[in-house]
């Protein structure tokens, strides 16, 4: 989010130094008024009655308007003020309390009895009556689901107060028994057909739709977008759930494509070649190697079992066809959370967990991602060790078309996770890919935690060496040991020492010691950025392996790195006098 925090007085000018966020000091309703349609969010340091009377005026949308937080003067709570759901507020208010340890105050209801928001449903467009269905399922009276979409899932399960993300509601119906429907019932309809809304009915809009685009050398990015309007309209499809635009890889940075304002997705004309369609061309064969663009880009990108529900339509210059998707396009993201505390976790990762059906993880990385963890989330704890089974289990999620999140603590391709996964995809795929979007989302890793907090140990070359020989033979480590300690390097020890290897840090010490004086100083943080860090300064002499565990970082100075000022500095200009 793009949040811009405002204060009036030197107290909220110092809590809002605290957080990572623009920042703006002065007329607090002057500022709103200016700023209120270029940012995502407020946090606002004022009385909540400020708050609303300054913002009321402006609100508009839901859906579109920025998320408020109020915090007030003494920094002891972070109340959101609106936008809660639709704008991100309830997020950001704990994101806040978090960063400035405040209480985060969520009054929506949902949110109140711990039950999903039908307006924050990860991958769906709501509409309708969000209000009038979400008081009717709070005061227990009677909702009727319906899913029009088979394959795709509702968020809600067999009793609304557990949700089970594989099934409908008690009483939902896949199409057959819409006819049945009580006009007067408050009704929960997921449905990719354009629908006239009325009192009492919310749509979810599943991304089952696929745009395929055919288009000449500089065909005009209208004739593209009237086109598929005309599509959608004379087919009874809803623009919100179109998901992306599929095309041939030479058209894929066209305007007529990537205009549309969706994500594009590209092929080589072998890949659409090999789609069989209803309506091949000898004419587009010749002139780009495929007999259609349109349909088999569309088919594509629909996955196995998508249909075609619009076949191709030409205009002058563009072509457009539209296809179902038969279940949701998985998206796998391997989640780096960083060190521990939430303000040190990226926007990135937040949003990636935010957004998941799924949050698999070692217990001890769920628990620093609990405040992002809704109702509406399936939780999937993994013992310490189980590493392959946990990717295992994120890859078929994702195959099955749910958006997953696979956690861990720092960064997600160091030590961790991320190789794991391409591991995995290339054993089971030969390299061919999946059926899922994978995307590795970057965190603050463990030695660059440790290295803020001992002042700037990294600021030359540095080198980053794992003890732990449970995936590495020992003789190797030890060779990458030598090398680090003959060329000088910095080395930052991650996984210096555990029950199960207790002697290993001594044992690289001695290594290092053949290389560097005793004197080098060295760098020892256990817990960094989470409850009970410890940080000390010690040497390479005098270093005590029984002070270190599992969740330390150890950096081993090189033959320039100083200590000043109780910390720890390897300077960019070599040799220097401090």
């Amino acid at each position: 989010m793009n949040v811009l925090t405002v204060s009036v007085t030197d107290a909220g000018r110092a809590l809002a130094a605290r957080l990572p966020y623009q920042h703006a000091h002065g007329s607090l309703a002057e500022t709103v008024r200016a700023r209120f349609t270029t940012v995502d969010g407020f946090v606002l340091f004022c009385a909540v009655g400020v708050a609303v009377r300054v913002v009321g005026p402006l609100l508009a949308d839901k859906r579109t308007d920025p998320a408020v937080v109020c915090v007030d003067e003494a920094g002891r709570f972070a109340v959101a003020v609106c936008g809660g759901h639709a704008g991100g507020a309830n997020r950001l208010a704990g994101e806040v309390a978090d960063a400035i340890g405040a209480v985060p105050v969520v009054t929506t209801a949902t949110d109140a009895v711990g039950v999903p928001a039908l307006d924050g449903l990860p991958g769906l467009v709501t509409t309708g009556d969000v209000a009038g269905v979400t008081r009717a399922l709070l005061d227990g009276e009677a909702v009727v689901w319906e899913r029009e979409v088979a394959g795709w899932p509702l968020d809600f399960g067999q009793e609304f107060s557990q949700p089970s993300r594989n099934s409908l509601p008690r009483g939902a119906a896949d199409g057959a028994g819409r006819a049945e429907v009580d006009p007067r019932a408050a009704e929960v309809l997921l449905t990719d057909r354009a629908v006239e809304p009325r009192p009492g009915l919310v749509v979810l809009h599943p991304p089952s739709l696929v745009a395929g685009i055919g288009a000449s050398t500089g065909a005009p990015p209208e004739e593209a977008a009237e086109l598929l309007a005309a599509a959608l309209a004379g087919a009874g499809l809803a623009r919100e759930s179109l998901a992306e635009v599929a095309t041939i890889d030479r058209r894929a940075g066209d305007p007529a494509v990537t205009e549309l304002g969706l994500p594009v997705r590209a092929y080589p004309s072998e890949r659409l070649a090999a789609q069989a369609v209803p309506h091949p061309s000898p004419v587009v064969e010749q002139a780009v190697g495929t007999p259609s663009v349109a349909e088999a880009a569309a088919l594509a990108a629909a996955g196995p079992g998508g249909e075609l529900v619009v076949p191709k339509r030409a205009g002058r210059q563009v072509t457009v066809a539209l296809a179902r998707r038969r279940r949701p396009r998985g998206h796998l993201a391997v989640v780096g959370l960083g060190p521990g505390s939430a303000r040190h976790r990226t926007p990135a990762a937040t949003a990636a967990v935010s957004r998941a059906d799924v949050v698999i993880g070692y217990g001890p990385y769920l628990d620093q991602a609990a405040d992002l963890l809704t109702p509406a989330h399936e939780v999937v704890p993994s013992p310490i060790g189980d590493e392959e089974g946990r990717v295992g289990r994120a890859l078929a999620e994702a195959e099955a078309g749910r958006r997953v999140a696979l956690v861990c603590s720092g960064d997600a391709g160091v030590y961790a996770l991320a190789s794991l996964v391409w591991e995995a995809v290339a054993t089971v795929t030969g390299g061919g890919g999946t059926d899922a979007d994978i995307e590795v989302v970057p965190g603050v890793t463990a030695a660059l935690a440790a290295a803020s907090l001992l002042g700037a140990p990294l600021g030359h070359d540095h080198a980053a060496i794992s003890l732990s020989d449970l995936l590495t033979p020992w003789e190797d480590i030890e060779r990458r040991l030598e090398a680090a300690a003959a060329a000088d390097f910095v080395v930052a020890l991650y996984n210096p020492r555990s029950r199960g290897r207790p002697h290993h840090l001594e044992r690289a010490r001695a290594l290092l010691l053949a290389h560097r004086s005793p004197d080098t100083p060295v760098g020892v943080v256990t817990d960094a950025y989470r409850s009970g860090q410890r940080v000390t300064v010690t040497t390479l002499g005098d270093l005590d392996p029984e002070t270190v565990g599992m969740t330390t970082m150890v950096i081993v100075g090189a033959s320039s790195t100083r200590t000043v000022a109780g910390g720890m500095v390897t300077p960019r200009r070599v040799p220097v006098q401090l």
